[in-house]
């Protein structure tokens, strides 16, 4: 327990370092320009309406790529002056030094999906939205399936910033793979195993508002999918980097 202890204290230590804490703004202050220049009325919707229009940017695009973004930035000391192999030949649990990396990636994403939902709030109070009005319910469920989503992504990026040695490299397959995602979330068949597209499908399916590609899937069957994934991508990585030679 105590190396856990010590593996997340490390951790928290270097994020003070970092400014991995001022990334997660930059996300929700995106979206909060394209919800100032949408237009979705003043009505009983314009809650719902002001989320879908902020929302389909920040799903599709932008917390994919914050998500790669988090989980190499967690590796960022040990890519640089062979901080790896330094810290592979501590007396250190690797299993406890790759979950506690895995925890402050997960608690970096919770904070952008909570920067995300202020920015909305902002925005609607800013065009004069009654806040009685705010659907509270869809709101913390479309904010909840998105951050479940992206852990598949996390676990995946983090084993890939585990492996290879360059900073740079899995920030660019992030992005490169980021881009297809509407065109994937259209197929039914690929669109719900697609890392990349998971955080949309769940945030844009959630409470069943759409009906085509992968859109049209329970969102018991993508939540199911997103679980295994993230399983799978978690097995994968700790198996790796507990064999990773120093």
């Amino acid at each position: 327990m105590g190396t856990w202890i010590a593996a997340l204290r490390s951790e928290r230590i270097k994020l003070g370092r970092s400014q991995i804490m001022l990334l997660a703004v930059i996300d929700p202050v995106l979206c909060a320009v394209i919800g100032l220049l949408a237009n979705v009325g003043n009505g009983e919707g314009a809650w719902a309406g002001l989320l879908l229009a902020m929302m389909v940017l920040h799903a599709m695009l932008f917390l994919p790529i914050m998500t790669g973004i988090f989980s190499a930035y967690v590796c960022r000391y040990e890519h640089a002056g062979g901080g790896w192999k330094q810290i592979l030949s501590l007396p250190v649990s690797r299993s406890a030094l790759y979950f506690s990396k895995l925890l402050v990636v997960m608690g970096t994403l919770a904070l952008n999906q909570l920067l995300f939902f202020v920015s909305v709030l902002g925005v609607g109070a800013l065009k004069g939205f009654d806040l009685a009005l705010i659907p509270w319910g869809e709101f913390g469920i479309k904010l909840l399936g998105g951050f479940i989503a992206c852990l598949p992504l996390a676990a995946l990026q983090l084993f890939v910033s585990t492996m290879w040695s360059s900073f740079a490299a899995p920030l660019v397959l992030n992005v490169i793979f980021t881009i297809p995602n509407i065109l994937i979330a259209n197929s039914a068949t690929y669109g719900p195993y697609y890392p990349w597209a998971q955080p949309m499908l769940v945030m844009m399916q959630a409470g069943g508002q759409y009906d085509f590609g992968a859109f049209g899937l329970p969102i018991e069957t993508l939540l199911i999918t997103v679980g295994g994934s993230f399983v799978l991508f978690l097995a994968a990585g700790l198996t790796y980097f507990n064999r990773k030679p120093v």
